[in-house]
């Protein structure tokens, strides 16, 4: 019986037709020959090809990779991305295919157990460094810009894989993306030259299919991470800027999204509903809102760190005798100048940084989960055009496939963003706890010296605690008894003077609603709401609720003799009635007329003079613009001199005042008579 040679089959191929012998048992003996040998053959390339794989593997990660020293790091970590995980998973895979050797015919089984097994280790590695390939060769291109660089990466690459050629990184960097796409070929290569009937078909069959399934799974997680490229970006354009990209097709999407959204508004369609996506979000904003607030609690809190740090009352003149005062300045002085600026130092480097590069982390996802909504209307309008009209445009197909590939997106990874957010996040706050308790061991350490000369060191925790206290209490009881003395001797408060002409108005309100709800406008309000009112300071208006309409104590309903309306109870206090002839020494009273004007008794005699040529001493109650060179401005509190209680034209609503050595006219209702100086004081009881 004549066979061929095994060079003979190799170059014929597996798709030959087996050679015709004298009898059936001889030709199909042949034929499982030719099989067996194809099938190892197809075996010892893939060993092979995964050995020399590997091989380039290592050469890049510890060849070249250690070698492009003029490269920065975040660029290296870019260019080889996680080709260390390439590097183990594929070790492991080699060192497990190549045992299949020794397992004689079982080893196309194992071999295809073996992919089946790696499946899903081999799609989570290579899926990140395919994704981040472009990302790769755009740094290639810019390094091909820079000719003298160029020279200096591709010298090292040709030292260290001759067989680059001038592709350089190039070439390097695209092998683990053909590596992948060569397992289904490889696999298929070795099922097509198993026989049908063979234990090991179905298993092949299973492990080409997983590996296609592979690859179809990273094509679709490098177009998902494209799309997330694309929406993440955050772009400050000015308003021409985006004025410039309005155009009919922009204004057509967000017609269409703003419609979409007003009929869900107003129930006319249904909402998709996602509560998986709706649960992640809802996580996400909650870590969102935890960031942001804890990054404005610390800036808080550095800025109060700062401001700490710029009072040392140890540099002040105390005045005091030397002992425990000049050791606190000494520790004082001690920790001002070491303990706490190296917490500074470090709470700006180990939670400061952390904390603004955490929310700058945040930004991505969230306008992933904005644009989201966006393609979500535009999926909703599609959705309702296919069920109407049965089809759409490649476009607008395009459209629904980009809201399924950002939610799919947003569904796979939000959950490890926010995991990883939230250990993130658990981690500045634990650092944080750490540096308060190494600072408090630091000034507890630098103060152990100075505590022990201090006058109550003996003492216990508790007993000194009982010191204290019982000091603070000596203290609060004197500085009680101080104030009340004090309060006895105060001058009475003087009553803030009426607006010009509101006694006609104050007497309405008197007689409407009674002395006790008469309040006065303690500070100008200027109403912003359509109920609210607009008054001046010293204003009087009558309480009629202390809240408005939805219970709110802080606004209240007052009439204002004219008008009524909602103003802040803050800037309301009660109006007191004092009678004129009971009216305390100091109080303010307008100036009505000639009468009127005279002078606050004092203990000396004071000689009458005629009206007309009488000066009295007076104060501005209100500020006053002169308006002609017959008038004189006026400051509210001003004291003034009277010269005349009328014009010219014996007119009393105008008084002739002389103010800081010009004389001029005022209204006489801006004036008030000033209370008579007389000593006040008060003195400690002995």
């Amino acid at each position: 019986m004549c066979t061929p040679e095994p060079a003979d089959m190799a170059d014929r191929g597996a798709d030959d037709p087996p050679s015709r012998t004298g009898s059936p048992d001889g030709e199909s003996q042949v034929s499982e020959d030719r099989w067996s040998h194809h099938q190892r053959l197809a075996i010892r390339e893939l060993i092979d090809t995964e050995v020399s794989y590997l091989h380039m593997l290592q050469l890049c990660a510890l060849g070249i990779r250690s070698r492009l020293k003029q490269l920065p790091q975040g660029d290296l970590d870019v260019l080889f991305s996680n080709i260390d995980d390439l590097i183990k998973v594929n070790s492991r895979f080699l060192q497990d295919l190549q045992e299949t050797d020794t397992r004689g015919e079982k080893q196309v089984q194992l071999i295809g157990n073996l992919f089946l097994e790696f499946q899903e280790e081999l799609e989570q590695v290579y899926k990140v460094y395919c994704a981040n390939y472009d990302q790769a060769l755009l740094l290639v291109e810019s390094y091909r810009r820079e000719p003298e660089l160029q020279r200096e990466i591709q010298g090292i690459i040709e030292a260290v894989v001759p067989q680059a050629g001038p592709s350089g990184l190039s070439f390097l960097l695209v092998i683990p993306l053909q590596r992948i796409t060569k397992y289904p070929l490889l696999l298929q290569k070795i099922l097509e030259n198993t026989l049908p009937d063979a234990s090991a078909y179905p298993v092949l069959q299973r492990a080409a299919s997983a590996l296609h399934d592979v690859n179809t799974n990273i094509n679709e997680y490098k177009r998902r991470k494209e799309l997330a490229s694309k929406y993440t970006k955050v772009e400050q354009l000015s308003l021409r800027e985006r004025l410039a990209r309005i155009n009919t097709h922009t204004l057509s999407k967000k017609t269409a999204r703003l419609s979409q959204l007003l009929k869900q508004e107003a129930g006319l369609v249904f909402r998709t509903e996602d509560k998986e996506f709706d649960a992640l979000e809802e996580k996400f904003q909650g870590v969102s809102l935890c960031v942001t607030e804890l990054r404005n609690n610390v800036a808080t809190y550095m800025d109060n760190l700062e401001a700490f740090l710029h009072f040392r009352p140890q540099e002040s003149d105390l005045d005091m005798p030397g002992g425990p005062v000049g050791q606190y300045c000494n520790l004082a002085r001690d920790l001002q100048l070491q303990a706490f600026p190296v917490f500074k130092q470090r709470l700006e480097g180990l939670v400061w940084q952390p904390l603004c590069s955490l929310a700058k982390a945040l930004a991505g996802p969230r306008n992933l989960i904005k644009k989201r909504l966006d393609k979500l209307l535009d999926f909703e309008h599609l959705e309702e055009k296919l069920l109407e009209a049965g089809n759409v445009t490649y476009e607008e197909e395009e459209a629904r496939h980009t809201y399924q590939a950002l939610n799919s997106l947003l569904v796979a990874e939000l959950p490890q963003f926010n995991q990883l957010a939230m250990q993130w996040l658990g981690q500045i706050l634990c650092t944080f706890v750490a540096l308060q308790r190494d600072l408090a061991e630091q000034v507890l350490q630098r103060a152990e010296g100075s505590l022990a000369q201090l006058p109550h060191h003996h003492l216990s925790e508790p007993a000194f605690r009982k010191l204290v206290e019982d000091a603070l209490g000596q203290a609060g009881h004197q500085l009680q008894s101080f104030q009340k003395n004090f309060e006895k001797v105060l001058p009475p408060p003087t009553v803030q003077p009426l607006l010009p002409g509101a006694e006609h108005q104050l007497q309405a309100l008197l007689s409407r609603y009674g002395p006790g709800k008469l309040y006065q406008v303690t500070s100008s309000i200027s109403g912003a709401g359509t109920l609210d009112l607009t008054l001046l300071r010293g204003q009087i208006v009558a309480l009629l609720q202390n809240k408005d309409t939805k219970g709110n104590s802080s606004r209240w309903l007052v009439d204002t003799g004219g008008h009524r309306g909602y103003v802040p109870a803050g800037k309301l206090e009660p109006y007191h009635i004092v009678p004129s002839e009971e009216k305390p020494r100091g109080q303010a009273a307008p100036l009505k007329d000639s009468q009127h004007l005279t002078a606050e008794s004092t203990p000396a005699p004071v000689p009458s003079v005629p009206a007309e040529t009488q000066v009295f001493q007076v104060v501005a109650v209100y500020p006053f613009v002169a308006r002609s060179s017959h008038e004189v401005s006026l400051q509210a509190g001003q004291p003034v001199t009277v010269l005349e209680a009328q014009d010219k034209k014996g007119n009393p609503e105008w008084s002739l005042v002389e103010v800081d050595g010009q004389s001029g006219y005022v209204p006489s209702s801006f004036l008030a008579r000033a209370p008579s100086p007389a000593p006040w004081g008060w003195s400690l009881p002995s």
